[in-house]
């Protein structure tokens, strides 16, 4: 599949998970609840009720717990989808700072603002663009928050090239995202349910990290979790790696 058929096959899916509410890893034969899914990869309750409806069991960790941030502080979630990361970004960092949700998915962009004016939210917006395209400024971000979303990109580099762009020196990235921990099959790599559920597009673990270093970040490994192949995507060899990278 070349870029744009790629980015197809994720627009169509992520457009139906808006619809219907079903969770990325449905494709890959896991059965759990968004809120169970949500449970296991690290949200509190406390989290999870903040805005409910905005909890689709997407991700593969809880980036918001792997640094600081701070109020004041100006926050972009890569692929922001009904605003889960978002909604509790803008409560760290309260009325003088600014939550920016990315998505390249309308159905998400209208779950999102519906979810934001249903919770009075008002220093979060989302805008629509392609995280290796972001819609924000150089330099003005401070955090870059991101789960389970930059390996449905098909340039990651590009991503991560973009990100150094936006953040200002010394701004920080706080990404929970899976990895291959061996090579999957061309036929694999083509199939576009592996592809929009998460593991079709990503990359090996070196490889990522590598890309994340090429960008100029200094980058931190702080988790790896090797169960969620076997929990969630049916024994595919993948791990969900969390991580922490500062633009130098």
């Amino acid at each position: 599949m070349n870029d744009e058929e790629i980015t197809l096959a994720v627009k169509k899916h992520y457009s139906a998970v808006a619809k219907k509410s079903t969770s990325c890893c449905t494709s890959c034969g896991c059965s759990q609840t968004p809120e169970e899914i949500s449970k296991m990869i690290g949200y509190s309750d406390e989290e999870l009720a903040n805005v409910p409806e905005a909890n689709l069991g997407l991700g593969c960790g809880n980036p918001l717990a792997l640094g600081e941030i701070r109020p004041g502080d100006t926050v972009v979630d890569l692929g922001s989808g009904a605003g889960l990361d978002c909604f509790l970004a803008a409560k760290k960092v309260g009325p003088s700072g600014k939550v920016i949700g990315v998505d390249m998915t309308d159905e998400m962009l209208e779950k999102a603002r519906a979810n934001a004016k249903t919770h009075g939210f008002t220093n979060v917006e989302f805008r629509k663009g392609y995280i290796q395209q972001l819609p924000v400024d150089d330099g003005t971000v401070d955090v870059i928050i991101s789960n389970c979303v930059i390996n449905l990109a098909p340039d990651k580099k590009a991503v991560f090239r973009d990100a150094f762009r936006v953040l200002k020196q010394g701004g920080r990235m706080f990404i929970s995202d899976i990895v291959l921990l061996a090579e999957l099959s061309p036929e694999q790599r083509k199939d576009p349910e592996l592809i929009a559920g998460c593991v079709g597009g990503a990359l090996l673990r070196d490889d990522y990290l590598d890309a994340l270093k090429d960008a100029g970040f200094a980058v931190a490994v702080l988790d790896e979790d090797r169960e969620i192949g076997k929990l969630q995507y049916g024994g595919l060899p993948v791990a969900s790696l969390k991580l922490a990278a500062r633009r130098q």
